[in-house]
């Protein structure tokens, strides 16, 4: 069965072993994801005949799985294949978002853990085009990134994200396209939803990946791309102060990759040579052969 919505884009999922055609109801009322959140998820990207990273993102999907309690049930390869087979299933023009996922049919002890024996695994692709590289404005949010003791935040989990969500609305009420999010000690930790990184005097910053928020591949890669070309990159504790200050602002993510920020609160930025140059980098980087 497929709920396809004038709103969606060209889907195809590969579930229970075979490939279905937009958006597949795979979860009923029953189903432990369904009402206690126990699914996990990564995103890969095809863009330009090149999947970057792939192979690490569906690492990382089984490293979320375990760390939720379910249990993995495809090996990296057989990912990374299927996901080459799915993007066959394209015209080829536009930028596809490469979603693995798992989650939990079923709940353990009073329903309440994950039962891993019943963990599901699918394979979502479809059309997202990237963010342009003109920037975003962000501001401040009043919530914050919790703590490993208070939320799994060694997973990429769906649960997770609502707080990132409410985080992004609460600044587009206020007129703002992202948040910038603390953590709970009141350092930087991340945007709505991208990592991010500040340029003072050519050196390059980034939080210290502290374990409240998720320490993203493109913003590794980015970081030794950086530092291969000669920048100082340093990872760090960072108030607000240093990013009202910084020269330059930029963000890393896999759904667009490299984007500048352009306001910061009441303070405009323009685009800078080091966001800019990032981003080169790293299309250099993807299309000289990264397409495990």
């Amino acid at each position: 069965m497929s709920l396809a919505s004038p709103a969606q884009t060209a889907t195809w999922t590969f579930v229970d072993g075979d490939w279905h055609e937009g958006n597949v109801a795979i979860v009923g009322p029953r189903s432990h994801v369904m009402w206690l959140g126990s699914s996990v998820f990564d995103g890969g990207r095809w863009f330009e005949d090149v999947a970057p990273d792939l192979d690490l993102h569906c690492a990382r999907v089984n490293a979320s799985a375990i760390a939720l309690g379910l249990k993995p049930t495809m090996a990296v390869d057989e990912m990374v294949a299927l996901a080459w087979d799915g993007v066959k299933k394209f015209d080829g023009k536009t930028a596809i978002y490469i979603r693995p996922m798992y989650w939990a049919e079923h709940g353990g002890y009073m329903g309440v853990p994950a039962d891993p024996a019943s963990t599901r695994f699918c394979l979502c692709l479809y059309e997202a085009p990237m963010m342009a590289p003109s920037g975003f404005s962000i501001s401040v949010s009043p919530f914050r990134r919790p703590t490993f003791e208070t939320a799994p935040t060694n997973a990429k989990a769906g649960c997770l994200y609502p707080n990132n969500g409410r985080a992004i609305l609460e600044a587009k009420s206020r007129g703002f396209d992202n948040a910038l999010v603390l953590d709970m000690l009141g350092n930087v930790a991340e945007t709505g939803s991208s990592n991010i990184f500040m340029v003072k005097d050519g050196h390059v910053f980034t939080p210290a990946a502290n374990g409240t928020f998720l320490s993203g591949i493109t913003r590794a890669r980015t970081v030794g791309l950086l530092a291969e070309a000669g920048y100082k990159v340093t990872e760090k504790a960072l108030s607000v102060r240093d990013f009202l200050e910084a020269d330059e602002i930029f963000s890393t993510g896999n759904h667009s990759k490299v984007v500048p920020v352009t306001r910061i609160e009441t303070r405009d930025l323009q685009p800078g040579p080091v966001a800019k140059k990032a981003r080169e980098l790293y299309w250099e980087w993807a299309h000289a052969g990264a397409v495990d």
